[in-house]
Formats: C-alpha cells, sequence, structure tokens
C-alpha cells in the first residue's frame, strides 16, 4: 500500500461488451432527477430547520428521539464502513452477508445509488482539491468571496451538474457484481424502506396516526437532513479548515466538532494521507466509530484483512513541521 494509491485503477478491459448500468438513470441528469434531486435537499433541510421551533412548541418524545437516533447513525455507517472504507477504498474485506448489508445501510441513508457514490468518491481523491475534483472548495479560487462560492459548491451545488461520474471508468468492479448491482439499481427501493420504518414503528408503538406523523418528522426527515449535511461538510468544511498534521497532496483537514456526528469521517487529513486505512481517528482521543464496528466484525469473522495502520506507517506520513510534529504525539492503538 502506499499513500498515492488513492482508488482503484480502471480495470483492464477483457471484452468490449459495454457493462451493464447500476443505476435506474443515464451519465447526463435529466430535468426530473434535477428536480426530484432539489426536492430530496430541501424537504429534510427544511425539517432540520423547523425541528427546534417545534420541539420547542410541541416536544419531541423518546421515541422520537430514538428513531433519529437509530436510523441516523445506521445510515452514516453504511456510509463511513460500506460505501466509503469497504466499497470505495478496500480498507477491508466483508463476507457475503455483511457486504450486502453494508451496501443496503448505505443506501438507506438516501445519498445516493452505491455505484455512482463511490464512482463519485474515487473521482474525488483521483483529483483531490485539482482540476477535474467533482466537489472541492477551492474550485473558484482562494480569495474570500472564491471560496464562499466554492464551498457552496463542494456542499451542495455539484450535485446538480448535469455531468456524471462514469460508471465503468471508476466502479467496474461493482458494477460487475449482480447483488451489488442489483443493490445499486433498488436505490428508489431503500429510500422508501428509509423512509417508511420510522412512522410504521412510530405509529405500532403508539396505535396512533399521531405518532406516525412525529416519527416520520424526527426519524425520517430531520434525520435525513441532518446526516446529508453533516457527510456534505466533510466534503466542504474538512477540506477548507482543520488541522493537517498528516502529508497530502491536498487541503484536507480534521474538524474535531464533526467527528461523533461522521461516524469518524472528518479526521479527513489522515484519510487523504493513508486513504485505505480502516481508521481515521489514529489520534488519542480521537473517537472514530466506524473503526469500532470494523474491530467488531473481525473479532466476529464477517470481516478480514483489514487494512488497521501500524504506529510506523502513521509516523511516516507525519508534518514535521506542523503543530503536530512526531515529538510528543502518541497514537492510539487501531480501533
Amino acid at each position: 500500500m502506499t499513500a498515492s494509491s488513492d482508488v482503484i485503477e480502471d480495470a483492464p478491459k477483457t471484452d468490449t461488451a459495454p457493462m451493464q448500468s447500476a443505476t435506474l438513470g443515464g451519465e447526463q441528469k435529466r430535468s426530473i432527477e434535477q428536480i426530484t434531486l432539489l426536492l430530496f435537499i430541501t424537504v429534510p433541510f427544511l425539517a432540520l430547520i423547523a425541528a427546534v421551533p417545534l420541539a420547542w412548541g410541541w416536544g419531541v418524545s423518546w421515541l422520537d428521539l430514538g428513531l433519529l437516533v437509530f436510523f441516523y447513525f445506521l445510515g452514516c455507517h453504511g456510509i463511513t464502513i460500506g460505501f466509503h472504507r469497504h466499497f470505495t477504498h478496500g480498507s477491508f474485506k466483508a463476507k457475503r452477508p455483511l457486504k450486502i448489508a453494508l451496501a443496503i445501510a448505505g443506501s438507506m441513508a438516501v445519498e445516493g445509488p452505491l455505484v455512482r457514490w463511490v464512482a463519485d468518491h474515487r473521482k474525488h481523491h483521483k483529483f483531490s482539491d485539482a482540476e477535474g475534483d467533482p466537489h472541492s472548495p477551492w474550485r473558484y479560487g482562494e480569495t474570500v468571496p472564491a471560496l464562499m462560492k466554492g464551498l457552496w459548491w463542494a456542499h451542495v451545488g455539484w450535485m446538480f451538474d448535469e455531468e456524471q461520474t462514469p460508471q465503468e471508468k471508476y466502479a467496474p468492479d461493482l458494477i460487475k457484481d449482480p447483488a451489488l448491482r442489483a443493490v445499486s439499481r433498488q436505490f428508489v427501493l431503500w429510500t422508501v424502506v428509509s423512509l417508511a420504518l420510522p412512522p410504521l414503528v412510530g405509529g405500532l408503538v403508539t396505535m396512533s396516526w399521531w405518532g406516525a406523523f412525529t416519527a416520520f418528522f424526527w426519524g425520517s426527515l430531520v434525520r435525513v437532513g441532518l446526516l446529508h449535511h453533516v457527510t456534505w461538510s466533510i466534503n466542504s468544511i474538512c477540506h477548507a479548515v482543520g488541522k493537517r498534521p498528516f502529508k497530502s497532496r491536498d487541503r484536507s483537514g480534521n474538524v474535531w466538532w464533526l467527528a461523533v456526528l461522521s461516524c469518524g469521517e472528518s479526521w479527513h487529513n489522515l484519510h487523504h494521507a493513508d486513504p485505505t486505512s480502516a481508521r481515521h481517528g489514529v489520534e488519542r482521543g480521537q473517537l472514530d466509530s466506524s473503526a469500532r464496528f470494523i474491530r467488531w466484525f473481525e473479532q466476529l469473522g464477517w470481516a478480514y484483512d483489514v487494512r488497521w495502520p501500524s504506529r510506523s506507517r502513521i509516523d511516516s506520513r507525519r508534518n514535521d513541521d506542523q503543530d503536530g510534529s512526531r515529538r510528543g504525539k502518541v497514537t492510539a492503538e487501531a480501533a
């Protein structure tokens, strides 16, 4: 493993037959897709804005909060462990049941089909903060107005770009897997399941339509809105600010206050310095719940060939001229 090997290289072509698409749309976003995307961004976001005054006005039940937290971290870990560390970077290998479960859990985060998500992220690593990066906040320059525009682009704007990352080029390994291709194509189904389960549980527990409604508001809309903006903040905030104790060829930084909500993804500088590492928070006190789950999966025999970072590997990537020099730094035990 080397730090420069950020993405899986383009697979050699063994035949000329075109691969089956792993998404229902084409390589260009149609108007209906743009409108649908806008709805899936704005409606949960409006619910997130309304959450505070509504909670102040009529309260929020422990059931609603429980559903929000459970489904939030289910989807979040589906993205961080599944879509990101496993499918995009190959940080570990997974037994077949775990692989499918991670694909479904990540799909329930409502952040797009598996293959599309992975293709976009692999392209991001290939061109990180340079021309070709789908969502760099430095896209328009380094002045304050340019950075403000770039932050908006990296956070939300890039998703409305009509040009889409070629699946066959950046995720051929996933397309060739029939089960993963099916999960990716069934993204609408898993979105419906993700949004429907909280009100179903809320309605059954309270035996009321009101219980179903409040569970839908908190466990579906607010949860999706919060998870979206935390995930997008890794693209925007973590490439604009934060400490950079490790050597990387981009501007990725560690943002501590996003660590819990991002399930460890906001230790972003180490991730870009060593993309295949199964753990991103490698210093003492850097919470990384995704790495903890991977460790449990490994102990249960569900995950194997896990790429845990060693002390020597971490130290070899340090920026000695920065505030986080090797001296006095203590590396946490892997997971």
